[in-house]
């Protein structure tokens, strides 16, 4: 069967989405996620962007051995030579670089006639062949862009060396029958079209974005570009699962293999979701909370009767399986490590450790331990940086009652060590902790976002509080997760300031020209 590469931009195209600010460790734990799934590329950043992104595909290109790993680029040196620096310790350094090729991009934001646009691709190609094997060309607003100009434009890049062409429809304008068709135009007329990977990169504006790659991939595309969930900038990108899992099930009329771990999808789903603070909605195809569930009554019956009268896809195939409970308030440390090892994660001792007492202190609370519980406790450890000092909330109270104004007294431990006792009032107990919280940073803070969701099922069920908010001209997103959702909501607001003085630290140590 032919082969088609999953190419993964959940860490760039993805983390574009509005209100998602990932660190560098929570992007490294994506990516090792993303490498067990069997992604064959992840888009780890763009490195000129901002010391933070160059800092993370830099690790991440260190770390992941068995997917390879590329950064985006502007059709400019400068551009280029930063991405060098941050893959050059990859097993295959690739290269993404990009120019806009439609008309409305041409004169209004690029503002260079055509001809200038090929020259400039063309010698960006030639310079980023000097030092990438693998050369990944982008006509953004491809899919909009005049056909003739395409073939010409592509056919060029070609020859300077370019060893994938990606023809994006960068603004989710396209319909599946005329974005295919685009694909074997350009195959047909490119010259040396048989010497590269074609690629498609769709949006969902129009809720077209899967049906529109897999319409590629009928079409001659050897290549995909998605997200996990489907995240991306304004309504996302096509959604990853949704193509490796139509790909399988369908594989009698698609003829195509992905390589992709499918038991793997789940985990990956719930990981990215946690991280990015992107809720997954309930009935979301492949990994939504109702894929699954059927509540008419003839569905029911039917699936009693014989599970594919009304599923056409096991939860097992994407790693949606009942787990069995093994730990419990006295299980020992090895079983613990046992566990963790099991569900994916590569813990210090120290992390380790500090995962298992907020176990034991869980357990002592709870009837039951569950897998979304442990997957909570040990994602929290995995991504915290240990090398940065910061603030630890030591306790909180807050004072309620419908005849009293609300007060939260917090103590919190500083960077420097100290110990302050703060207290403020509000409208009621959440912004009583937001405005206590706020004495900490001598600053107004705007909360944009917040929300409390539970994890797992039962009266006794982990509460995760996200928020964002925006002082000093900087937006964070914090995240935190407790029994009591008042607890979870001072961790997450402190979460957030230490997420913001961990990219302080960042920016303090790359160089300024990065």
């Amino acid at each position: 069967m032919r082969k088609i590469d999953i190419f993964d931009t959940t860490l760039r195209d993805g983390e574009q989405s509005a209100g998602i600010n990932l660190n560098t460790a929570e992007k490294i734990e994506i990516a090792k996620q993303l490498e067990r799934l069997g992604v064959t590329i992840i888009e780890a950043g763009f490195p000129a962007s901002s010391p933070g992104d160059f800092e993370a595909v830099n690790r991440i290109a260190g770390t992941v051995k068995n997917s390879i790993v590329t950064g985006l680029a502007r059709c400019v040196q400068k551009d280029i030579d930063t991405t060098w620096e941050a893959l050059k310790v990859a097993e295959q350094p690739h290269i993404h670089v990009f120019l806009a090729t439609s008309p409305i991009h041409m004169e209004y934001k690029l503002k260079k006639s055509p001809d200038e646009v090929v020259e400039q691709a063309v010698e960006a190609v030639k310079y980023a062949k000097k030092f990438f094997p693998l050369v990944q060309w982008s006509a953004e607003d491809g899919f909009r862009s005049d056909r003739d100009f395409l073939v010409r434009i592509i056919t060029e890049v070609i020859a300077a060396g370019a060893t994938t062409i990606n023809v994006p429809d960068t603004v989710g304008y396209a319909s599946p029958q005329e974005y295919g068709q685009l694909f074997t135009f350009l195959r047909e007329n490119v010259r040396g079209a048989d010497k590269v990977k074609f690629s498609a990169h769709c949006h969902d504006d129009l809720g077209m974005a899967v049906a529109n790659s897999i319409a590629a991939i009928q079409h001659g595309a050897d290549q995909v570009e998605c997200t996990i969930n489907g995240i991306g900038e304004r309504a996302g990108n096509a959604s990853l699962e949704e193509i490796g899992v139509a790909m399988h099930i369908r594989k009698d009329i698609y003829q195509v293999e992905t390589g992709l771990n499918l038991k793997e999808i789940k985990r990956t789903s719930q990981l990215v979701s946690r991280l990015t603070g992107v809720v997954i909605q309930p009935n979301k195809a492949v990994v939504g909370k109702n894929a699954f569930a059927h509540e008419s009554g003839i569905h029911q019956d039917g699936v009693l009767k014989h599970k594919e009268t009304y599923e056409i896809i096991s939860p097992e195939l994407i790693g949606e399986e009942v787990v069995p409970l093994v730990l419990g308030k006295h299980s020992g440390r090895a079983a613990f490590r046992d566990r963790a090892i099991t569900m994916g994660f590569d813990l210090s001792d120290d992390k380790l450790n500090k995962a298992f007492q907020e176990f034991k202190k869980l357990a002592d609370r709870k009837k039951e331990i569950t897998e979304e519980d442990l997957m909570t406790l040990l994602t929290e450890q995995q991504v915290s940086i240990e090398d940065v000092p910061l603030y630890e909330l030591k306790s909180v109270q807050v004072s309620y009652g419908t005849e009293n104004i609300p007060t939260a007294t917090a103590s919190v431990i500083t960077p420097e060590g100290a110990v302050k006792t703060l207290a403020a009032t509000g409208s009621g107990s959440v912004e009583a902790i937001f405005n206590t919280l706020e004495q900490l940073v001598n600053a107004k803070v705007n909360i944009l976002d917040f929300r409390v969701k539970s994890v797992g099922k039962g009266r006794d069920a982990l509460g995760e509080a996200v928020i964002n908010l925006r002082y000093n001209g900087f937006t964070s997103t914090g995240r935190d997760a407790a029994q009591d959702v008042l607890e979870a909501t001072a961790k997450a607001y402190l979460n957030a300031i230490n997420r913001h003085l961990i990219q302080e630290s960042i920016r303090a140590k790359q160089p300024t020209e990065v």
